[in-house]
């Protein structure tokens, strides 16, 4: 995702659109966590401490960070991931490696994929994402940071070793500035200079990560896509722009919400007996009510019924609601299923 953190607070208000946003706290003691691009020209980081963002940007607003709005906002981005394919490593909540070789859509493919996922993307959260294709995740992480932002690139097999040859050693995968600056002691700037360096000279340099930059430099990396997917539980969740206090309301979001977790259900072939709603009030307070039936819910009748049932004990007197929540676990007596291996090439 481009920017992400903070291309959610621009997209939430308007008034911070066009201008150097950091999300952050302010304060003497404070700290980055995102940067807008409008931020980013300036030389202000993700990391850098505030005052020394303030001194390259006086007109930098900070705004206050809301992760339980940047949760939400990728668990959807990862669902449509899983409309793809099952083999998603998530790194961060804004990244991920995907493994399309084989897809739901059948579509041989994966620059074609990844413009169709940029898209769904910016459909349903109306925020950019880049992509980067290639055979390998060494260059697809690569290629993801190359356009940016509201980017694609892709790096072919027959391209990878010319263009890792040209590529400015700072780019490289898992090279941060005291690598870097260790690499230019040792006369390494490029691809091309760190391939002319043998893997036993590498590793006495950089120790294990050596192995891995001869490989790099080639173009070469078998690490696979890890994906490990034990569901436990189903659950969706929003945040509200507004806090709510009319149950009413209240409720058809819930019902909404039901639905979308009863259709990832039958995706999951997960049928739990525990329903549980969450609410969080606008003092931050989260409660949680949950009811557990003798068996398995199948059908969304039933968990419909248990959800509005736990919503009618939901206090709203004291407080409105800023979040609200529903999920389903508990398959405890769930019969064994069949596993099936996707073929990894």
């Amino acid at each position: 995702m481009d920017a992400f953190y903070a291309s959610i607070e621009q997209r939430d208000h308007e008034e911070l659109r066009g201008k150097p946003v950091a999300v952050g706290s302010s304060e003497a003691r404070g700290v980055v966590s995102a940067a807008s691009y409008e931020a980013r020209r300036y030389g202000v980081r993700s990391a850098m401490p505030s005052l020394t963002a303030k001194s390259k940007c006086p007109s930098l607003i900070f705004v206050s960070p809301r992760f339980e709005v940047y949760h939400e906002v990728s668990r959807r981005i990862r669902e449509i991931f899983y409309e793809y394919t099952d083999l998603v490593e998530p790194l961060s909540l804004d990244e991920a490696f995907l493994d399309v070789t084989e897809n739901r859509k059948k579509n041989p493919s994966a620059t074609l994929i990844a413009r169709e996922i940029k898209s769904r993307i910016y459909e349903t959260t109306g925020l950019r994402a880049s992509a980067g294709v290639s055979f390998n995740k060494f260059l697809a992480k690569i290629a993801s940071d190359y356009k940016k932002p509201d980017g694609l690139f892709v790096i072919l097999p027959q391209e990878a070793e010319a263009f890792v040859e040209s590529l400015e050693i700072e780019r490289f995968f898992g090279v941060g500035k005291v690598t870097a600056r260790k690499m230019h002691e040792q006369g390494i700037h490029t691809g091309l200079e760190l391939k002319k360096r043998s893997e036993q000279e590498l590793v006495r340099l950089f120790g294990r990560a050596g192995s891995g930059f001869y490989l790099n430099a080639r173009g070469l990396d078998n690490r696979e896509v890890q994906a490990e997917r034990t569901v436990k539980s189903i659950s969706s969740e929003t945040t509200f722009l507004k806090d709510r206090d009319n149950r009413v309301l209240l409720t058809v979001e819930l019902y909404h919400l039901a639905r979308e977790v009863m259709e990832r259900t039958g995706k999951e072939n997960f049928y739990g007996r525990t329903v549980t709603v969450k609410v969080k009030y606008a003092d931050f307070r989260v409660i949680t009510r949950s009811r557990t039936l003798p068996c398995r819910i199948t059908g969304f009748d039933t968990f419909w019924h248990t959800a509005r049932e736990i919503m009618k004990q939901v206090d709203l007197s004291a407080q409105p609601v800023r979040l609200l929540g529903i999920g389903i676990s508990n398959a405890a007596d769930e019969p064994e299923q069949k596993q099936m291996q996707l073929k990894l090439f």
